[in-house]
């Protein structure tokens, strides 16, 4: 059994804002909901406040990752899938969203929810310059090297 995270502090940057919650009581995510209204125009990008700041515990990092259902259903999606929140930040979590869709504009309110946040523990490791690298199976191959990219 893994030891106990601390809580999520969330500061409210105006008395509008809504906290991140879940929808359901063992979703992942936490969701993230818009504090200003945005128009994203076909092909467009935004980024769009949430009006809230979080301490995110040490020794873990907080991931935006896109809603699952905006994007099925309107093509929304984040430019940086997934955004990265470090436990040090302190500013206001913003969302970096994108409509892929190209002719429909997608608006939205303050309140809606456009993005969802997981909080996951991290590891950290130094970085020692070496002159060579072990031998690995996979070797310098990159994209699609393991198959399933194109034809072979």
């Amino acid at each position: 059994m893994s030891a106990a995270l601390p809580p999520l502090r969330v500061r409210r940057l105006n008395a509008s804002a809504i906290l991140p919650v879940r929808a359901h009581l063992h979703d992942a995510g936490l969701d993230l909901h818009a504090s200003e209204a945005v128009r994203l125009a076909p092909g467009s990008r935004a980024s769009v406040g949430t009006g809230v700041a979080v301490e995110i515990p040490a020794g873990h990092a907080g991931l935006v990752l896109p809603r699952s259902g905006l994007a099925a259903r309107h093509g929304i999606t984040l430019v940086n899938a997934p955004g990265l929140i470090d436990a040090g930040y302190r500013g206001e979590l913003r969302v970096l969203l994108l409509n892929t869709d190209r002719e429909e504009e997608f608006l939205i309110a303050p309140g809606d929810r456009i993005a969802q946040l997981v909080l996951t523990a991290i590891t950290t490791a130094a970085v020692v310059e070496v002159e060579e690298l072990e031998e690995s199976e996979r070797g310098t191959g990159g994209f699609g090297s393991s198959g399933g990219f194109g034809p072979q």
